[in-house]
């Protein structure tokens, strides 16, 4: 057996001799630590495979299996094993006399009895298993290492360009303050920016990036499809968002659009004290029946009963994104037995962080739509609008109060862009500092989704 041995400050560089002198094949038998390096235990694959299989005709070979052996046969069976080479003849022992007792077999190291194949298979199976895992754990870390070094490079170069650009293309500057101010994402902003026309000044460049977000803000130019068409809406969310506020108001316009025989309102809020009431009593001023259902079971019986209405309002109870209750609460709309065309409120006083994790909750199999709640209460809406053009939602409704229905509107999309503009234009110029830009603009690369922005 050709066991050979490495030394090395690292694992790494252990490894890395291994397979220059064994090669790629080779079979790692121990590895430890010791005088502060890591000492690696090593047999090429060819005598690994002789030791796993003996040659034909050799002692090994021959042998009998070794339970089958007689006591005194390890000691034959090592003397067989011995080099072929004649050993000095050792002095002549004393005579002893007939009557002595035969002294007994003594073990000695060189006679222990040898391991069976499948010991050896065992071995170097566990062995090869673990290099692998060494091996595995290694180029992880090493892809671990150059992932970071790519974002690092990436980041300093996005800020070394963005650091000429102000002095460059000062309109570019101009415009990634008004963008970053209304809340809109450093990579979308990044990202229109570098398509921004040459040649124009901070004004004209200014209406290209609303157009441009004005086009990508998919919306429901017309209520009447939606309220003709009819059919079965759950209006899903986070708690507080306006769900029972939104459904009601839905419900007003539907009920002054067909009445109220045409219109059912089902609530599965079963948790929160009162939620049930509030809704019961939005539907007795719109002379509206309300329903309540506890789970899937209900839901499907509701449903069936309610088939021959026009119009299906689905309340829903609040749950927050990161609740396992969210797949429950999907898996239960998704398998009532309808068609049942979910609507997300989105609450525009919420983070951009938190909006992309309640979209990413509540897409399941995907939304018809979603409606933007709390208009009124936000200070910048550029961080919702950042997430509905991303996401590729399409907006039906903003809603910028409690008045019922009065509060409720169709998403125009070049009124909520200006409108997110017009919000911070005053704290555009003071928000972020000169130094600040280059590293806002430099910390992540843009996001894979802005590859379908449509620029026009």
């Amino acid at each position: 057996m050709n066991v050979k041995k490495f030394t090395a400050p690292t694992s790494r560089e252990a490894l890395r001799k291994v397979r220059e002198a064994l090669g790629p094949d080779a079979v790692i038998l121990s590895n430890r630590q010791a005088d502060g390096e890591i000492e690696i235990l090593a047999l090429a694959n060819e005598d690994a495979a002789s030791l796993a299989m003996p040659a034909p005709h050799s002692p090994m070979a021959e042998a009998p299996p070794m339970l089958d052996l007689p006591s005194a046969a390890p000691v034959a069976r090592a003397e067989s094993l011995r080099a072929p080479a004649p050993a000095p003849r050792a002095p002549a022992a004393p005579r002893r006399s007939a009557a002595a007792p035969a002294a007994a077999p003594v073990y000695t190291p060189a006679a222990a009895p040898a391991m069976s194949a499948e010991q050896i298979n065992s071995m170097v199976a566990a062995a090869v298993a673990s290099a692998k895992e060494s091996a595995a754990a290694e180029m992880m870390g090493m892809m671990n290492e150059i992932r970071a070094m790519r974002g690092m490079m990436e980041t300093q170069l996005a800020e070394i360009s963005w650091g000429a650009t102000q002095s460059r293309e000062p309109q570019k500057t101009a415009v990634l303050r008004e963008m970053l101010a209304a809340g809109f994402s450093a990579s979308l902003a990044r990202y229109l920016i570098e398509k921004l026309p040459a040649n124009r000044d901070a004004a004209d460049s200014m209406r290209w990036i609303k157009s441009v977000l004005s086009r990508n803000l998919s919306v429901m130019s017309n209520e009447d499809a939606l309220l003709d068409q009819g059919g079965v809406f759950a209006l899903v969310g986070p708690t507080g968002v306006g769900k029972t506020t939104s459904t009601a108001k839905l419900a007003a316009r539907c009920v002054m659009r067909h009445g109220p025989d045409k219109l059912a309102l089902i609530t599965t809020d079963a948790y929160r004290i009162g939620a049930h009431e509030q809704l019961r009593i939005y539907g007795k001023i719109l002379g509206v029946m309300v329903h309540s259902v506890k789970d899937e079971a209900d839901l499907r019986i509701a449903l069936k009963e309610l088939k021959n209405k026009h119009t299906v309002l689905i309340d829903t109870v609040g749950v927050s994104q990161r609740d396992q209750m969210v797949t429950e609460q999907v898996s239960m709309l998704q398998g009532a037995g309808a068609n049942v065309k979910r609507l997300l409120c989105l609450n525009s006083t919420a983070t951009q962080e938190t909006l992309n994790e309640v979209v990413r909750a509540y897409q399941g199999s995907g939304l018809a739509g979603c409606i933007m709640t709390k208009l009124d209460e936000a200070a910048a809406i550029g961080n919702v609008l950042d997430v509905v053009i991303r996401q590729k939602l399409n907006l039906f409704y903003v809603s910028n109060g409690q008045r019922v229905p009065e509060d409720l509107h169709l998403a125009d999309p070049a009124y909520l862009i200006d409108r997110a503009f017009k919000l911070k234009r005053d704290a555009a110029a003071s928000q972020f500092l000169d130094a600040e830009l280059p590293l806002m603009m430099g910390a992540g690369a843009a996001d894979a989704a802005l590859r379908e922005v449509h620029l026009g």
